[in-house]
C-alpha cells in the first residue's frame, strides 16, 4: 500500500471505497486458503495486514519495507505486528504484495527474491494498477514504473518462478469513468502529478462502495477489464 494515499485519506482510509472494496476482494481472493503467518512486501501502513488479523485466523503479520525509518513491534486485535526493514528468510505461509510491483524495475527479481525466502506450498497474493494506456498523472505522483494487463502479471509470476492459482480484473463497474478522467488529464500536460484517490462525501462513498460490491460475485471471472489486476498464486 502507497503511504502517500494514506497521508491524503487519513486515519478513515477504511471507511473510504476504495480500501473498503479492495479489502473485500482480498477476503474474496483468500476464501478458503489457509494461513497463519503473513509476511506483507512493501507493506507501508500495513493496512491489508491488518485487515487480514482482524477477519481471519493468522496470528501474526511481519511487514517489510525499506521506507521505515526504524523497526519496531506492536500488537494489533492481540496478535503481533512486525515492522522490519528487509528479512532473510520467513517461515509466513502468506505472502501480501499489494500494490508493490509497479514501482520497482525488475519485478520478476522482487518476487524471486521472497520466493527464495519461504517454503514450498507459500501462496503469494498480488495486487497491481491495470492497463498501460491509463498511465497519467496518477501514477507519477505514486512513482510508478509501469501498468500491467492480467496475463503480463500472469506471465510475470510464471518467469518468477511461481504457479498461477487464479487471477482477474478488479474495480470494472468504475473502470469508465475512471478511463475517461485520466484519459482527459493527458490534455492538461502542464498540470502537476496528482493522485485521483481523494475524500468523499458519505453518499459518494456509498455510492461507489455499492457499485463495487456489485461486481463481487463475478470478481474471479472478470478477465476483460478494470483497475487492478490480482493474482493468488503459490510456490
Amino acid at each position: 500500500m502507497d503511504v502517500k494515499e494514506y497521508r491524503i485519506l487519513g486515519e478513515d482510509i477504511g471507511e473510504h471505497w476504495y480500501y473498503r472494496a479492495k479489502s473485500a476482494a482480498v477476503a474474496q481472493f483468500l476464501r478458503g486458503v489457509h494461513f497463519s503467518k503473513i509476511l506483507d512486501v512493501g507493506a507501508g501502513s500495513a493496512f491489508f495486514s491488518r485487515y487480514l488479523l482482524k477477519h481471519f485466523e493468522a496470528y501474526s503479520a511481519w511487514c517489510v519495507d525499506t521506507g521505515y525509518d526504524v523497526e519496531y513491534e506492536e500488537t494489533y486485535k492481540g496478535k503481533p505486528l512486525y515492522f522490519r526493514r528487509s528479512i532473510t528468510d520467513s517461515d509466513a505461509d502468506l505472502v501480501l504484495m499489494m500494490d508493490v510491483l509497479e514501482h520497482v524495475d525488475d519485478d520478476i527479481g522482487l518476487i524471486r527474491e521472497y520466493t527464495d525466502k519461504v517454503a514450498e506450498g507459500t501462496k503469494f497474493l498480488i495486487s497491481v494498477p491495470a492497463f498501460q494506456f491509463l498511465w497519467s498523472g496518477h501514477d507519477v505522483f505514486l512513482e510508478h514504473r509501469r501498468r500491467y494487463t492480467l496475463r503480463q502479471m500472469e506471465v510475470v509470476i510464471r518467469e518468477a518462478g511461481l504457479t498461477n492459482l487464479k487471477g482477474s480484473y478488479y474495480f470494472g463497474l468504475v473502470f469508465p469513468l475512471a478511463a475517461v478522467t485520466r484519459l482527459m488529464q493527458r490534455l492538461k500536460p502542464d498540470e502537476t502529478p496528482t493522485s485521483q484517490l481523494k475524500r468523499h462525501s458519505k453518499i459518494v462513498n456509498q455510492i461507489l462502495t455499492a457499485a463495487c460490491a456489485l461486481e463481487m460475485p463475478l470478481l474471479e471471472v472478470n478477465r476483460l477489464c478494470g483497475l487492478t489486476v490480482f493474482c493468488l498464486a503459490k510456490k
